[in-house]
């Protein structure tokens, strides 16, 4: 992530994630969508890459790192020291460092995630540059981003995000960064008219929450992370023309 947000970022937003990103229904759901796209990336026959050399980029606290070392040998990469402690903690290999100048040698990974991170990036087309460098000629990158700048929330300030993107956005970045696009879908449609509703109530109403990743939904976070991760089934074989979020599964050429 880039030096700005390091600067802006809310002192505890590290801790938050930590805290809530092995049970909090979003990212459990995240997680088993993503998971399926690491699989099919993997699996897929065509596919050249065994025992891949994985780099999360934006690793935060290290959630995301502990299912790619299901894949392969992985590895982490982030601008903030506290979140690095985080990983560090968890027995995760992580590295200081920018999006935007990662400290790793051209053509060092076979693939290269960004989940929730490009959309954070002052300059999201060095990030994705960057990202290019690094990955081997025939590596796999695997994005996921906001979507739709009229879905923003207060969890789009209180990480900093600088955008939320059509799905013709991101992918014109990543062509434009030399990426073939191999597939692109939104994801959580599940919950995307609830999540419409309640961004459009606070916006109407002027009350909001201190972060939305705090808004008490104990009773059904089991029921919501397995209903989101669920999408996962349809994902396999269909794009969804609207959602939260964006997928993207994206090669070098």
């Amino acid at each position: 992530m880039s030096t700005t947000l390091s600067k802006e970022m809310q002192q505890h937003t590290y801790a938050i994630m930590n805290r809530v990103e092995d049970s909090h229904w979003w990212y459990v759901g995240r997680r088993a969508i993503l998971e399926e796209f690491l699989r099919q990336i993997i699996q897929n026959p065509k596919s050249k890459i065994q025992n891949p050399k994985i780099l999360d980029v934006g690793c935060g606290t290290g959630g995301n790192l502990e299912m790619l070392a299901k894949f392969g040998a992985a590895e982490g990469v982030d601008v903030s020291d506290e979140a690095l402690e985080f990983c560090r903690l968890k027995g995760l290999k992580a590295h200081k460092g920018l999006a935007e100048s990662l400290p790793f040698e051209d053509a060092s990974f076979d693939i290269v995630t960004a989940l929730d991170v490009v959309e954070h990036l002052d300059d999201d087309v060095a990030g994705l540059m960057e990202m290019n460098r690094i990955l081997k000629t025939g590596g796999k990158t695997l994005i996921f981003v906001p979507a739709f700048m009229w879905l923003w929330g207060v969890q789009d300030d209180v990480s900093n995000h600088r955008i939320r993107y059509t799905k013709r956005q991101i992918i014109e970045r990543l062509e434009k960064t030399g990426f073939e696009i191999e597939r692109a879908t939104y994801a959580n449609w599940t919950f995307f008219a609830p999540i419409l509703a309640g961004r459009t109530l606070m916006k109407l109403t002027g009350i909001k929450p201190e972060s939305e990743n705090n808004v008490n939904v104990s009773a059904l976070n089991g029921v919501f992370g397995k209903l989101f991760g669920a999408e996962r089934f349809w994902l396999k074989n269909f794009d969804f023309p609207f959602g939260v979020s964006i997928v993207v599964v994206a090669k070098k050429k």
